[in-house]
């Protein structure tokens, strides 16, 4: 447990009272009275959480957070044992009821992002010749709320339609098989990307451009996944590729969707203020 008897400032990443008593149970990996534990998993999520959400380095962990060690090594437990993932399964799960939705998607949107790379990342950084950067690439799928389903982290030079087959063999395994039909951009088309969905009961629909474009279109099924990649720069970390390793990155999104997920579940759950 910590050691000071003071309390502390509490940040505004901090876990709520609620959040914590939903997120608690998936992060206990041991006894709260394992002799081995001296920080409290409440503050070392909080820690997580502040990291994600400002930027910043593991490091410069504030003082009177755990140490950066305990957080660093903690998270990997945590993002190894695939707590996150379980986590954002069922605040999907929830979130889509109480939106009277059908438990599990029947439809998804599959894309990609770049990220940066940095000093940290930059020995795995491939080179994406149309986005013109050199670093990561996020794969991603999300339902039609744009809540994530799955993630895969690539050197940005790897090609979106080579995604397909690991997306379209995730999405069943979160959604129970249930998801018909994917919207992509047109990134995806031609026949193996086609083919690699077929294989596992997805049909993929290119969603195009308007041929006669000026300036920003909205298209339709498609702005989905743009805001839900719009949602996660909320969380600095995530801005650029600041992990040696790529399981971290796809963790660390895993965490910042959670966060999301989180605070929409409780303003739902919230009751009404009164007049």
């Amino acid at each position: 447990m910590s050691t000071s008897n003071q309390p502390r400032q509490p940040y505004p990443s901090d876990v709520t009272d609620a959040e914590w008593a939903f997120v608690a149970p998936y992060l206990t990996l041991m006894t709260e009275e394992a002799p081995q534990r001296h920080h409290e998993l409440r503050e070392l999520f909080n820690a997580l959480r502040w990291i994600v959400r400002t930027g910043a380095p593991w490091r410069p962990l504030p003082h009177d957070l755990p140490r950066w060690e305990a957080v660093y090594q903690q998270t990997q437990r945590w993002i190894t044992a695939g707590c996150f993932p379980a986590m954002v399964e069922d605040l999907r799960l929830i979130l889509r009821l109480a939106a009277d939705r059908n438990a599990q998607p029947s439809a998804a949107i599959f894309d990609s992002q770049p990220l940066q790379s940095t000093p940290e990342s930059g020995q795995r950084a491939g080179y994406d010749g149309h986005k013109r950067k050199k670093g990561t690439k996020v794969h991603l799928a999300v339902d039609t709320l744009g809540q994530l389903l799955a993630l895969f982290v690539t050197p940005a030079n790897a090609p979106d339609r080579a995604q397909v087959d690991p997306l379209a063999q995730a999405v069943p395994d979160a959604t129970g098989a249930q998801v018909e039909l994917v919207f992509v951009d047109e990134g995806y088309t031609g026949d193996i990307p086609a083919q690699a969905a077929a294989e596992h009961g997805i049909t993929l629909q290119v969603v195009k451009l308007p041929e006669a474009k000026h300036g920003f279109v909205l298209l339709p099924r498609r702005w989905v996944v743009e805001r839900s990649f719009a949602w996660k720069t909320r969380f600095r970390r995530l801005v650029r590729d600041y992990e040696r390793l790529p399981e971290t990155v796809a963790g660390l999104h895993f965490v910042a969707f959670g966060c999301l997920m989180l605070h929409r579940l409780f303003s739902v759950l919230a009751p009404p203020a009164s007049a």
